[in-house]
């Protein structure tokens, strides 16, 4: 109703708003309408609904808790800063008038006149259940040592006089348990378990994957967690350290395996790569002076110097062997020196 209400409004052609304010000021009638027409009185007409089951003094019929009534409300009091209110209806079974008015203190509604409140309150008393404890009575038992002793042995001779009664019931329920209830009960246990442990295996399934392991995970400890922040996650050497080290063992290796027996002798890598780039050097003067120039010839050796021995010529060879010996041609027992 209140959309309906609010679009399409009529402006009539004297309407002035600086006069009027609103159509409610122009027509001279409130916003809630037939609600408000005891408003001069402090009386406001709401929708009141019943707290409770009553009475009616008039009929002496029921009154059932939820109904409800066009109320006259008003305000008749506070009670410190809270206000309280007044309502006043008619009862829809007779002319009688039903009042009720709020009670802060207790949380309540209270019946001032024409009805009569139906008690079904629950007594636990009279339902011999344990009743609860009062402020003073607290207070007491806080501060109270004697008291506090004195409540204890009357609270024990009360649960020994209910432990037989206890017994029997607790007896009673066992012949007439549920094995229903039971196995819903050891179900639903079953499903929050299975369901903790289906999170731990996706849980365990995403680390596997990320780490490209197969074998089951045993569940993380705080211990673990201290453990593995103690310790550092990279390799000792680099990869430039181990290419170097590499590099060191390969040219430190040697290149020919040696002879078994009394054979020649192994070289070292070292002196053999020297060897090997003083060849290089000598080959590189070899070609640059090219076949223009004179080879290099090998002077005769003296008559005393001109017959080594046997022996002698052995060890040169196998020094020669052995040394890789220059690339330098040797001429010295060739035909050009019987032309001389």
């Amino acid at each position: 109703m209140g959309e309906r209400k609010g679009t399409n409004k009529y402006y009539p052609p004297d309407f002035d708003p600086a006069k009027h304010g609103s159509l409610n000021g122009y027509h001279k009638t409130h916003a809630l309408r037939e609600r408000a027409r005891k408003l001069s009185q402090g009386i406001l007409i709401i929708r009141f609904e019943m707290p409770y089951n009553i009475w009616c003094d008039g009929c002496k019929n029921h009154i059932g808790m939820g109904v409800r009534y066009n109320a006259e409300k008003k305000k008749v009091g506070n009670y410190f800063t809270t206000p309280i209110y007044r309502f006043r209806m008619k009862c829809h079974l007779c002319i009688n008038y039903i009042e009720m008015q709020t009670d802060p203190a207790a949380c309540d509604y209270v019946i001032v006149s024409g009805a009569s409140r139906k008690e079904e309150r629950w007594d636990m008393a009279e339902n011999e259940q344990i009743l609860t404890t009062e402020r003073e009575e607290k207070e007491k038992l806080e501060t109270d040592a004697m008291f506090k002793l004195d409540h204890g042995g009357k609270d024990k001779e009360k649960l020994n006089k209910a432990l037989p009664s206890l017994l029997e019931l607790q007896d009673h329920q066992a012949g007439w348990k549920d094995d229903f209830q039971l196995n819903s009960a050891l179900r639903r246990k079953f499903r929050t378990e299975k369901k903790v442990m289906v999170e731990k295996e996706e849980k365990d399934d995403a680390v596997r994957a990320r780490t490209n392991l197969s074998i089951p995970l045993l569940p993380e400890r705080e211990q673990d967690k201290k453990l593995a922040a103690l310790l550092s996650l990279q390799t000792p050497d680099s990869y430039e350290d181990k290419q170097r080290s590499k590099r060191q063992a390969i040219s430190s290796r040697s290149w020919f395996s040696a002879t078994k027996g009394g054979g020649a002798t192994t070289t070292t890598p070292g002196s053999l790569l020297q060897k090997l780039g003083l060849q290089g050097k000598e080959a590189a003067v070899a070609k640059a002076l090219g076949p223009s120039r004179a080879p290099l010839i090998r002077r005769k050796s003296e008559p005393q110097e001109s017959a080594p021995s046997a022996a002698a010529r052995e060890v040169v060879t196998t020094e020669q062997d052995t040394s890789w010996s220059s690339l330098v041609p040797n001429y010295s027992d060739s035909d050009s020196d019987h032309g001389h």
